[in-house]
């Protein structure tokens, strides 16, 4: 008889995420090789509310494949600097070059957001973001960039018990940003920003995908398969590799030259 593969309470059980995850992260690996042999260029965007898992999804992603391949951006407020330049300037240079996937942990769409929530932008400045960015997309897309952009719709409900849990627990407290309790109040404000982002910029050439992130193991099987699926690829074949021996050449006691420096406490 078939295991369940969900507990009484509906929730996926962790050995099936676990193994069901490192299936996916093995075809992460191969299309990591596949990027690499091909020169691709890839941009994939996370998005959402404060809470909605993005940096959970995001090392799902990551934890198995290289840094130099998959590079994960997430760019702090700008200085008064950058707030000089044109507004995309700090974010395209981290754009893409040959073999690489770079991953945005938030993205230009801040402006669509909390920028225009908090009142970090006006009006003008987020209407004509809203209008230039499908251009923009277009001009990246054209380019041979592959684009693909996640929005995680977390739940009202849910998003107040994942707050909840940063305030008590000292391993997520430093989750909670000077942005998360405002925005907690200001769910409805976010909700229109949202509708109005995706109206303007869910285009043909790069389109939004809604991620349901109330339950953050389904959320990013479902995104890993889904990002899997958009990025055609195939097995790059691998030579076969024989371990050399190691050599006896100049050979001495490597670890009696050790004594006396200073070692960690085995306190474990």
């Amino acid at each position: 008889m078939k295991k369940k593969a969900k507990s009484e309470d509906g929730k996926l059980k962790t050995k099936t995420y676990e193994k069901e995850l490192r299936k996916l992260q093995a075809e992460l690996c191969e299309l990591q090789d596949w990027v690499k042999h091909k020169g691709l260029r890839a941009i994939v965007i996370f998005e959402g509310r404060d809470g909605a898992g993005k940096g959970g999804t995001i090392r799902a992603i990551t934890e198995r494949v290289s840094p130099r391949v998959f590079r994960v951006v997430a760019l702090p407020a700008p200085s008064d600097r950058e707030k000089s330049q044109m507004y995309l300037q700090r974010y395209m240079a981290h754009f893409p070059a040959a073999g690489e996937i770079v991953i945005f942990d938030r993205s230009w769409y801040n402006r669509a957001g909390v920028e225009y929530v908090m009142g970090f932008c006006d009006k003008e400045q987020h209407r004509r973001f809203l209008d230039r960015c499908p251009e923009m997309e277009k001009y990246i897309v054209d380019g041979g960039i592959i684009l693909l952009k996640y929005w995680l719709e977390v739940s009202d409900k849910e998003q107040k018990r994942r707050f909840e849990a940063r305030i008590t627990d000292p391993l997520r407290q430093w989750k909670l940003s000077p942005m998360d309790l405002p925005s907690r109040s200001k769910w409805f404000e976010y909700s229109r920003a949202r509708d109005m982002m995706l109206k303007a910029t869910d285009t043909k050439w790069a389109p939004w995908y809604i991620l349901h992130s109330d339950d953050k193991k389904r959320a990013r099987l479902n995104c890993i398969t889904h990002l899997l699926s958009k990025i055609p690829h195939k097995k790059v074949p691998r030579p076969d590799i024989d371990l050399p021996k190691r050599s006896m050449k100049h050979a001495y006691d490597d670890q009696v030259t050790l004594k006396g420096r200073k070692f960690v406490p085995a306190k474990f």
